[in-house]
């Protein structure tokens, strides 16, 4: 087995526990979200993240070696990746219908493929193209099945779009500079900066009142989600995240996206015993088909030819 394989098959192994763990996130934020503010879960989220990480420096598996390297396109990346991402979704799912954010975020790996192709120089074949609209297909089937909770108006339009763009930018930037900077230092700056940027807002929603930040951490159901959304869904999906886009083009690891989708729907039906249908294991198979279309079709460039090695130096 090749270099590139062995190279390719750890880097699609990471993104199955990266958009598994992502999947999940939706039960322990509800549950979160049950028990503080937005802001407030996100803020203990991040900082927990980024105290785990900072830990993780002075170990073995920290391999985070900044000194002398530009750190403005890790902000970018940061700010694009969880800080503008974010922002966009939570207003574009709380002013729009279910079936029409779902659709939105499902057009991620087709705005990410095509936007690669002249920032990169990334062109996915027509296989893995047909592949990721089949994919989005199963992601639009299972929307149109769930209740079109909602109404639609302007501001969810602009969150949406944001956090599609954001969402883009963010896989783009990550491939780009893969070269010159570790997955860890890559996921580090992300926490970093979304720590920073979460926790600002929290402290002013609880006008400074540093106890009242605090208090959520006293309930014992809060504890686990936080604990799962800041070491799962965090410290180890971003790094798993950043790890795959130094293995697979951008086309292969946004079509992940929409695993999230199957995950979130399978997890709904088992632990919170939420309506599931036949027809919905169809487009769930339909997800899982698309995406295994996409990873495993050769890109434009591959064809006849090895794909070169993207490794981190």
């Amino acid at each position: 087995m090749s270099q590139n394989s062995v190279t390719k098959r750890k880097a699609v192994i990471s993104a199955i526990v990266c958009y598994f763990f992502w999947g999940m996130s939706f039960m322990a934020s509800r549950t979160a979200l049950g028990i503080a503010a937005v802001f407030t879960v996100l803020s203990h989220r991040f900082v927990l993240a980024f105290l785990v990480m900072t830990v993780l420096c002075f170990t073995p598996l920290g391999d985070c070696h900044l000194k002398g390297k530009p750190l403005l396109p890790l902000i970018l990346l940061g700010l694009f990746q969880p800080v503008i991402y974010f922002f966009g979704e939570q207003y574009g799912i709380l002013h729009s219908s279910t079936i029409f954010s779902g659709v939105m975020i499902a057009l991620i790996p087709i705005v990410s493929s095509l936007a690669a192709i002249p920032v990169l120089g990334e062109k996915p074949s027509v296989r893995q193209f047909v592949f990721s609209i089949f994919s989005v297909g199963g992601v639009i089937g299972i929307g149109m099945l769930t209740k079109n909770s909602g109404s639609l108006d302007w501001i969810g339009v602009v969150g949406l779009v944001v956090a599609v763009c954001s969402a883009a930018a963010y896989l783009l930037l990550g491939r780009n500079i893969a070269p010159r900077f570790t997955p860890f230092e890559r996921a580090y700056s992300m926490i970093c900066v979304g720590a920073l940027a979460f926790t600002i807002p929290a402290l002013v929603s609880v006008r400074g009142n540093i106890r009242e930040y605090f208090i959520p951490l006293k309930n014992p159901e809060y504890i686990l989600p936080i604990l799962f959304l800041g070491v799962c869904c965090s410290v180890i999906s971003f790094f798993l995240s950043n790890y795959t886009l130094t293995g697979l083009s951008v086309a292969q690891t946004s079509i992940f996206a929409n695993f999230t989708t199957a995950i979130s729907v399978f997890a709904g039906a088992v632990f919170l015993h939420e309506p599931f249908s036949l027809l919905g294991l169809l487009f769930c198979v339909i997800i899982l088909l698309g995406i295994y279309g996409v990873v495993n079709a050769p890109g434009a460039k591959e064809s006849g030819s090895e794909k070169t090695d993207t490794r981190v130096s």
